[in-house]
């Protein structure tokens, strides 16, 4: 693949002109490496994330470093922000007690994903970090890896195994079917879902809004400009929705997060 095909459309090819759509597909998800160093190799994805990652700490520095009693706006806003997620996700789920421990975490994880997903829709960046597997597959393996540390902490080696696989006598003579459902449920398919999940939406938007991005310039050229107009809007329109759709994806990906360590702390499964 040669570097041109990283882009996400030829800009001469326009109806009527004898090319066909250039539709977009795999190919708008690869990107050439920006430089190497000792093999390893750093695309654009990866600058979207470490630049994410920066603004974020640069903001919640800012907004905290020299608190107020009276906040300023930058303050206000960070304040927002963070308790939105300790009130409205980690307390929710776990208690506030129980809870005030891990929404330094939370918060974290909500706007590293949330920032990660708009770049979507910011002008030269325009692709979201989390339509790249590795992404939230990272985030969920360190949400996994907590939950199965916190269910041994709390309930012992053989306590945490019977939280795991839902292990309850009562069961009769379906619990050998129940422990081997819940197992894999909990242990495989539980991870492999929270990542999926946003990596899966985060995909499938980009890939429409490429589609009516591209379209809107393809119909450029004679009475495809009327259909041009079409695309446009679902273009304007599908920007929108994405908006939406980013914040609600952190927002579930954390609910998921503070349910899973809810259910290591439980006493029963």
């Amino acid at each position: 693949m040669s570097p041109d095909q990283t882009l996400a459309f030829e800009t001469n090819c326009h109806i009527f002109d004898g090319c066909g759509f250039p539709a977009p597909g795999l190919h708008s998800f690869k990107f050439e490496p920006l430089f190497s160093v000792g093999g390893f190799d750093f695309n654009k994805p990866m600058l979207l994330a470490l630049l994410g990652t920066v603004a974020i700490v640069w903001f919640f520095w800012a907004a905290f470093a020299r608190a107020k009693v009276v906040p300023g706006k930058l303050q206000m806003i960070g304040e927002a922000g963070y308790d939105f997620v300790r009130r409205g996700l980690v307390y929710e789920a776990l208690g506030k007690k129980e809870g005030e421990k891990y929404v330094p975490l939370m918060v974290s994880i909500f706007f590293f994903v949330w920032i990660m997903n708009l770049w979507s829709i910011i002008p030269v960046a325009q692709f979201p970090v989390t339509s790249i597997i590795a992404f939230p597959a990272g985030l969920a393996a360190i949400v996994y890896i907590l939950w199965m540390y916190l269910t041994f902490k709390k309930h012992g080696f053989v306590g945490g195994w019977k939280n795991i696989t839902g292990y309850d006598k009562e069961l009769g003579a379906i619990l050998p079917m129940i422990v081997v459902i819940e197992f894999f449920s909990n242990v495989i398919i539980r991870p492999f879902t929270h990542a999926v999940r946003l990596f899966a939406n985060m995909f499938a938007g980009h890939l429409l809004l490429l589609m009516f991005t591209i379209g809107t310039w393809y119909l450029l050229n004679g009475i495809g400009i009327v259909y041009a107009g079409a695309s446009f809007v679902m273009t304007i329109l599908l920007t929108a929705f994405e908006l939406f759709i980013q914040a609600v994806q952190a927002y579930v990906f954390v609910l998921l997060a503070c349910n899973y360590v809810q259910g290591a702390l439980a006493e029963h499964h």
